[in-house]
């Protein structure tokens, strides 16, 4: 529901942004945009976006700087980091993407660490994820991933694979065609 609700948020931002008189947005308006780029992963557009906002917004408004600070360490993928930096009192504004992109990010984190790992230190899970050591272990106790104490090492399990639909040849050069126009422009 949350991300229907962001699509046609960031699409009406979009087309806000377009139609002002001067081509440029109010500072909540690209604050919202760039916060809702970092939600959806969307990267290179909160890049693109950083680049177009005028330097004196930027400078007047701290926020932007913050929301750009989360978009950098998710670029250089520093989780950790990038914690770090949602630990921040967000204005009403952008309170409940920010809050949807930190769940998000720990989302992928563990997905991340159940697909790719065989062990991993809690220390390290808790740092991935965001959480600390005694969260890490409640985490792996509810998804039924094995803690050695003696160690203090989690064996992630595996998820089944996924049954979905794979996209066709037709969909996945369409979507190359996409890559390749976008870094052509």
């Amino acid at each position: 529901m949350l991300s229907e609700d962001l699509s046609t948020t960031c699409a009406e931002l979009e087309r806000l942004e377009l139609i002002s008189p001067n081509g440029e947005a109010t500072a909540p308006e690209y604050a919202q945009l760039l916060a809702i780029y970092l939600c959806q992963s969307d990267l290179c557009n909160a890049k693109f976006l950083w680049k177009r906002i005028p330097t004196s917004l930027k400078n007047s408004h701290e926020e932007l700087s913050l929301i750009w600070k989360v978009g950098q360490c998710m670029w250089k993928r520093d989780y950790p980091a990038a914690y770090s930096a949602l630990q921040v009192t967000w204005s009403d504004n952008v309170r409940h993407i920010m809050s949807a992109l930190q769940d998000e990010l720990r989302s992928r984190a563990i997905d991340l660490i159940s697909n790719a790992y065989s062990s991993i230190a809690v220390s390290d899970l808790s740092a991935m994820a965001g959480i600390n050591d005694r969260e890490a272990e409640r985490l792996s106790n509810e998804r039924g991933w094995i803690i050695d104490a003696e160690t203090e090492m989690v064996h992630p399990v595996r998820p089944p694979p996924s049954s979905h639909v794979t996209t066709s040849s037709e969909g996945q050069l369409n979507k190359l065609t996409d890559y390749v126009s976008f870094l052509e422009n």
